[in-house]
């Protein structure tokens, strides 16, 4: 089981991505005259993603209705608003994700606008909509999606409501896949001490605040949870002191995630509280990563991601301890569910 970092084959494969974030971009200023909201689609880590982007709408947008679903809750409760000035953004991984396909089809006799995300041209998720963008081949195709989400809707955000951020946006997110390599190396050393110091626990909490919540669920659920079966549970921090923090004790295992952006105190507030009363945490903190070519108004949105590529580090040696690939399922594409 292979356990370095292989640098060069993350920027290779991001660089589809990276070609594609301009022609995101100018989409959105396309669409943007005609979307007064934007519904954003899919389950696990692409939903997550869009917890982000959701979260910087809310913040900058004082116009643009912003709603996410995931896939089977969206075609239940069939919005009544998906007329011609809504915008729908779909995204799978595998582009076969059945319900988001099904999504797409439950889509086609609705008057909104669709645009899909994923990783291949020939897959039914594709097929099924009138624009769709492809990010190939690539080990980080969570991060891949997000960068042309994001740069889609920043597009919007430019064109419709004067957004300052946009051609800021564009440079960073250029920069976005040597800044996640950065953060992946700086964290080798740390991660291989972190997993042999935490290999022998099987429940682990996960706390963090705002748009930091998109790392804390897809370390926590989607690589720890699903790849390594570990029982692993990600923590809002505006919900930490209305319950969750009775859980904490001396033994209790918490990853602390902190973030630059407005819930940034929410963090700090629960990393105070378990400097008193927790013994094993590990603090995991953008500010800690230098984020080269990233503008410094553009670190907040992109700080998940940095951190997620450094968390994934812990997630590789902790696979490796415990001899249980990354790939290991049980019964994800195995079993009828």
């Amino acid at each position: 089981m292979s356990i370095s970092y292989d640098r060069p084959r993350v920027l290779d494969g991001l660089a589809q991505t990276q070609a594609a974030v301009p022609e995101a971009f100018a989409l959105g200023r396309k669409l943007a005259p005609g979307v007064d909201r934007i519904y954003l689609v899919a389950a696990g880590s692409a939903n997550r993603a869009m917890l982000g982007i959701t979260y910087w709408l809310e913040h900058y947008s004082p116009g643009i209705e912003v709603r996410r679903y995931f896939p089977a809750e969206f075609m239940a409760i069939d919005p009544p608003r998906l007329d011609g000035r809504t915008l729908v953004l779909l995204a799978s991984k595998s582009g076969t994700t059945p319900e988001t396909v099904a999504a797409a089809q439950f889509l086609k006799d609705k008057p909104c606008q669709v645009v899909a995300f994923s990783q291949y041209a020939d897959k039914p998720l594709a097929q099924a909509v009138p624009q769709h963008f492809i990010v190939g081949d690539t080990s980080e195709s969570f991060i891949a999606m997000f960068m042309l989400m994001q740069a889609l809707v920043g597009g919007i955000m430019t064109e419709k409501e004067g957004w300052p951020l946009g051609d800021k946006l564009l440079a960073s997110l250029d920069a976005l896949p040597g800044a996640i390599a950065d953060a992946a190396e700086q964290n080798e050393a740390r991660a291989a001490a972190d997993a042999a110091l935490y290999a022998k626990d099987r429940n682990f909490y996960h706390v963090a605040s705002g748009p930091g919540f998109t790392t804390a669920y897809v370390f926590g659920v989607c690589i720890l949870m699903e790849m390594l079966w570990l029982h692993s549970y990600p923590i809002e921090a505006a919900e930490f002191f209305h319950g969750p923090f009775e859980i904490v004790d001396r033994s209790t295992p918490l990853i602390l995630i902190t973030g630059e952006d407005p819930s940034r105190p929410l963090m700090e507030r629960v990393s105070s509280f378990c400097d008193t009363y927790a013994e094993r945490v590990m603090k995991y903190d953008s500010r800690d990563f230098a984020m080269k070519g990233i503008a410094p108004e553009i670190r907040p949105i992109v700080a998940p991601y940095i951190l997620q590529s450094a968390l994934k580090r812990l997630s590789v040696h902790l696979s490796v301890l415990h001899n249980q690939p990354l790939t290991t399922r049980r019964y994800m594409w195995k079993v009828a569910y």
